[in-house]
């Protein structure tokens, strides 16, 4: 893990005067708990908590900006949407992999079929705020990860709904598919690969990184991205919007300016750029981004350290932050709404052999999968 000098942009950096809001809000005791406890899970160290130990700039290597991807609506069929000619990616997969009789394209139009009960809660997308008390409890059995679709704030939009997250976790942890790959006759283009990966995901667990309240804390919003991105140079899925609209993006770069009003008190900038998806899946990605503007005020205790923050009234406000973990079996513990006719193992194989393998080599993520662990060479790639 790569670990950056952090250099503080003080006072001139930061033009103009603003009134710092008033109030302070504490990141919750729980939150502060279990995201400490987390992240040294994953990554074997502490998780900083120190404003002055934290870069101020963080962004992934180029080769790994996250492609930019389709969403997959379910208006539109979800990942059974047909190109101008041909099949779906999953009719390609059942005639490859079901003796074509239909397991996958079924499952999934039954499950872009469902709408919200009449509380707005899409139950596709399960629960998805379990208690902090669950959550920590669940860290001490790492095959069993606590993952962002817990929340009991799940919603859903009607009209919306789609596989943005789906997206948004295969394109963090996969570099983008480059070549045909052929199984059983049927050949599948990078584009086919793409859809596959975002069915995968769908349902699949995810680390919480933060955003217990409607909107988080900018106090979390600062140390998780500082931490992961800006230590850690991983990307960080972020659902964008609070409320019952849900769009999820990869955050894959940051700058922030940091202004001292005093010992306790600083005022911070921020612009993170994400990767934006497309209005159709492609056999080559663009890179597309849209950028978000963060202004809040940071709290600190005596020794330094974050412990709470406020928004200023023209900061973007996100709900939360997440990570993607590996993908598990349809229909299983961990991704039990997930297409069982779908074998996690046969599309990361020709993810395998359609991605460029130099890539492979050097892409680190949290929780890979037994065939994608890195050795310690790899990880001295650059």
């Amino acid at each position: 893990m790569v670990t950056h000098v952090l250099t503080l942009v003080l006072s001139l950096a930061v033009g103009g005067d603003a009134t710092v809001p008033e109030g302070s809000l504490a990141v919750k005791k729980d939150e502060v708990e279990y995201q400490s406890q987390m992240f040294e899970s994953w990554w074997g160290t502490k998780l900083e908590w120190q404003l002055s130990e934290l870069p101020t700039e963080g962004a992934v290597p180029e080769y790994r900006i996250p492609y930019s991807g389709h969403d997959y609506p379910d208006r539109g069929g979800g990942t059974d949407s047909r190109a101008s000619r041909g099949m779906s990616a999953l009719g390609k997969y059942d005639m490859a992999f079901n003796g074509g009789r239909g397991l996958a394209v079924a499952f999934e139009r039954i499950d872009v079929s469902r709408r919200p009960d009449s509380d707005g809660v899409d139950r596709r997308r399960g629960s998805r705020r379990a208690t902090t008390a669950s959550r920590l409890a669940r860290l001490e059995d790492l095959n069993r990860p606590p993952g962002l679709f817990e929340r009991m704030r799940a919603r859903r939009s009607v009209g919306w709904y789609g596989h943005c997250n789906g997206w948004t976790a295969a394109c963090i942890r996969h570099a983008e598919p480059a070549k045909n790959v052929v199984r059983n006759g049927v050949v599948f283009t990078p584009a086919d690969i793409k859809g596959l990966l975002a069915e995968l995901y769908m349902h699949s667990e995810t680390e919480f990184l933060g955003g217990i309240d409607t909107v988080i804390n900018p106090a979390t919003l600062h140390v998780t991205l500082t931490n992961w991105l800006g230590r850690g140079d991983h990307p960080v899925g972020m659902e964008s919007i609070p409320g019952k609209v849900v769009y999820n993006y990869p955050i894959y770069n940051y700058k922030a300016e940091l202004k001292k009003h005093s010992e306790r008190l600083w005022e911070v900038k921020m612009k993170a750029l994400y990767a934006v998806n497309t209005g159709h899946e492609m056999v080559k990605s663009p890179r597309l981004h849209k950028e978000k503007y963060f202004h809040y005020a940071l709290d600190l205790n005596k020794d330094g350290k974050i412990i709470g923050g406020r928004y200023y009234n023209d900061s973007a406000r996100i709900d939360m932050l997440w990570s993607p973990l590996k993908p598990t079996q349809g229909g299983k513990e961990g991704n039990e709404s997930g297409n069982p006719h779908l074998n996690v193992k046969e599309i990361l194989s020709m993810w395998r052999e359609s991605a460029p393998g130099d890539l492979q080599k050097k892409w680190m993520n949290i929780d890979p999968t037994d065939e994608d662990r890195l050795s310690s060479n790899d990880k001295d790639t650059d």
